[in-house]
């Protein structure tokens, strides 16, 4: 088998910039608790499960929170936590919507307090990247009407889009404010380190949209536009991700400034693999498509090993896809699976 012949951030830098890469680079994502059992499986160590899966890992960067006390179940925005269990897993959910209770832009000027971008601090950031210059390296971006349904609730945050537009649009430009000049410190900090940075919103479903069109080009698109132009005023590359069915919009996410998309949920209607490398191939990478809903979880080896090779032979043509799973590999996934992933992905995912 061929050895290696870039770096992580070279293989990841050669896939952005639509060039042939020794290999096809691989990501991983993971709860805890699939972590901690493939560590086990492995019997070693994080270090030492990225060299044994040949993983192409990540160094994600952020600012460190000096602003003021939190309680320990509360973010930054006066959000409230509490961990629930799924039964194999446990997720951090959202239970206290600080805005909900507010129904005007007045009222909510009058009562809440928007975080402020001195509330971080980024001077410790270059010692985040010592050392691992030779990584592929993200940071800062933003997906701000996730923070906004937390803010509001669920419900009620799509609710405004129709009832409420204007407390939408005023939340959305604080939200977008904030995410635009805490990436411009961070890029301050580490001038050309930083090779992607996301800039995403969920905007699908199993079958199709979960806006309107109309909508996503009224609220998101503007701020998301101004967002990757910020990036790539920086000189890095744009990540955005996107569950579900979106193949609607990948021309106008494209047209703003999108250079990945990920996760490639390609059971998803519209985002078989096929059309979207013809269509879209020559213009964005794709990151993910390894199914986590089918495949990872309930499949065989032969079946994980299968859709690696049909990824790669198809999303990985000529080059341009990162592999990896669809989102978090959860812990339904038998450890045996994501050795089998990535040992297959190894095996066959190298350029002549």
């Amino acid at each position: 088998m061929p050895k290696d012949k870039l770096s992580p951030r070279e293989r990841w830098l050669a896939v952005l910039r639509h060039e042939k890469p020794d290999r096809v680079p691989l990501d991983y994502r993971a709860t805890p608790e699939v972590t901690e059992a493939l560590l086990r499986h492995l019997g070693t160590d994080l270090e030492g499960m990225y060299a044994r899966l040949h993983i192409d890992r990540v160094v994600h960067v952020a600012p460190r929170y000096v602003g003021p006390p939190l309680r320990p179940d509360e973010d930054e925005f006066g959000c409230r936590y509490t961990q629930v269990s799924y039964g194999l897993g446990v997720y951090r959910e959202c239970t206290y919507h600080p805005l909900a209770r507010y129904s005007s832009v007045e009222e909510i000027e009058a009562h809440y307090r928007w975080p402020s971008p001195d509330w971080w601090d980024y001077s410790g950031l270059s010692r985040q990247v010592e050392g691992k210059e030779h990584l592929p390296i993200s940071g800062g971006g933003s997906e701000p009407f996730l923070k906004y349904c937390e803010l509001r609730g669920l419900e009620q945050a799509h609710i405004d889009l129709i009832e409420n537009p204007q407390i939408v649009h005023y939340c959305l430009d604080k939200l977008y404010a904030l995410c635009r000049i805490q990436t411009q410190r961070l890029y301050e900090q580490l001038p050309g380190k930083v090779l992607w940075t996301s800039v995403s919103e969920d905007l699908g479903s199993q079958e199709g949209l979960l806006f309107s069109p109309r909508h996503i080009r009224e609220f998101f698109l503007p701020h998301m536009q101004r967002m990757m132009a910020l990036v790539h005023e920086a000189g890095a590359y744009v990540f955005t991700h996107s569950d579900g069915a979106v193949r609607e919009v990948i021309p106008d996410l494209i047209a703003i400034g999108m250079d990945i998309l990920d996760p490639v949920q390609w059971r998803c209607r519209g985002m078989e693999r096929e059309g979207l490398k013809r269509d879209f191939g020559g213009r964005i990478v794709f990151h993910g498509a390894m199914d986590n809903q089918k495949t990872l979880a309930f499949g065989s080896e032969e079946d994980v090993r299968q859709e690696v090779r049909d990824n790669i032979a198809i999303l990985g043509a000529g080059g341009g896809y990162i592999l990896g799973p669809c989102h978090n590999l959860q812990p339904l996934t038998p450890p045996e699976l994501i050795v089998a992933m990535y040992d297959e992905a190894y095996a066959c995912g190298w350029y002549g």
